[in-house]
């Protein structure tokens, strides 16, 4: 309950900030490369509020947006800023959710593996790859990427959606991936080190457990709670992150639209996706939380 009441108002706060970045941005929607008449782009403003006073345009806004109305798109036509999210949301979902369980499940055991082999090959070939996957940014993998798995091989086609199919997820998926595994697998192998040297590890083996057992059952249930904490942020992150992956790839996602109506000056779908990202991570925040206090009792205790 807490953690809700504090997001409420860390909500707002991001809201009125990016209400007020976007109308401190040169320029309006109206003013592109084709000059309107200034009777038309007076009355276009007029139209959708904009000719107000700003603190006036802001406290409509911020009215609608409590009564569930995010507005009307101004460069989409017949097309309201829900309509949008609604229709698109899909494919990053989808993206998003892919990346996610590549992520985690090759991240967790590529750091049970580094740790289990601390000081070794294995754990020094892991921790090199896991630092290039954090120094290389994902606008630079994914040309890469493109150039040889695509251009050169061809193997997979460069971009486009193509309704989802398998070969056109491959390498989106793998440029949001590949960071994420690096950092949880650092995570993980340095959990994993100090669980098995912790007190009931070396109590259970002096029991003669399996080692396997021990490291299933005991290691890394202690292992993965940094993890944890780290899995809601890294979640929105994912999502966050491709909106610059789905502009490079040609996704119909709503980076397409947000990157798009950021150029455009489309107030009311930038601000649309900023409290749609917002929410998602305060969401899976609180989700980190919970899932934290069901591994760990200690938390429910305290």
């Amino acid at each position: 309950m807490r953690r809700l009441i504090v997001a409420i108002p860390t909500l707002f706060v991001v809201v009125t900030v990016a209400f007020f970045m976007m109308r401190a941005a040169p320029g309006n929607p109206f003013s592109g490369d084709r000059k309107l008449p200034p009777e038309i782009e007076h009355n276009i403003m007029a139209k959708y509020g904009m000719d107000k006073p700003l603190p006036v345009q802001y406290v409509n806004y911020v009215g609608g947006v409590l009564h569930g109305d995010f507005g009307p798109s101004l460069k989409y036509r017949d097309k309201s800023v829900l309509d949008i999210i609604a229709q698109n949301y899909q494919v990053s979902l989808k993206i998003g959710l892919a990346a996610f369980a590549i992520m985690v499940i090759v991240g967790v055991t590529l750091g049970v593996i580094a740790a289990l082999r601390q000081n070794g090959p294995a754990d020094y070939t892991v921790m090199s790859i896991a630092i290039v996957g954090i120094c290389i940014p994902s606008f630079v993998t994914a040309p890469l990427l493109q150039l040889v798995f695509g251009s050169q091989l061809g193997w997979l086609p460069i971009g486009s959606w193509n309704g989802g199919a398998l070969p056109n997820l491959v390498m989106p998926v793998l440029v949001l991936a590949i960071p994420q595994i690096a950092i949880i697998s650092r995570l993980t192998r340095a959990g994993m080190i100090e669980a098995l040297k912790s007190n009931y590890v070396r109590t259970a083996r002096a029991k003669g457990l399996p080692e396997f057992t021990i490291v299933v059952k005991h290691a890394i249930r202690a292992a993965v709670l940094p993890l944890v904490s780290y899995l809601g942020p890294a979640f929105a992150g994912l999502m966050t992150g491709s909106l610059v992956v789905e502009r490079i790839f040609g996704l119909p996602g709503l980076g397409k639209f947000f990157v798009n109506s950021a150029l455009q000056r489309d107030y009311t779908v930038v601000m649309g996706m900023v409290i749609f990202f917002a929410a998602l991570i305060l969401v899976l925040n609180l989700l980190a939380d919970v899932l934290y206090a069901v591994l760990d009792p200690r938390v429910r205790l305290s």
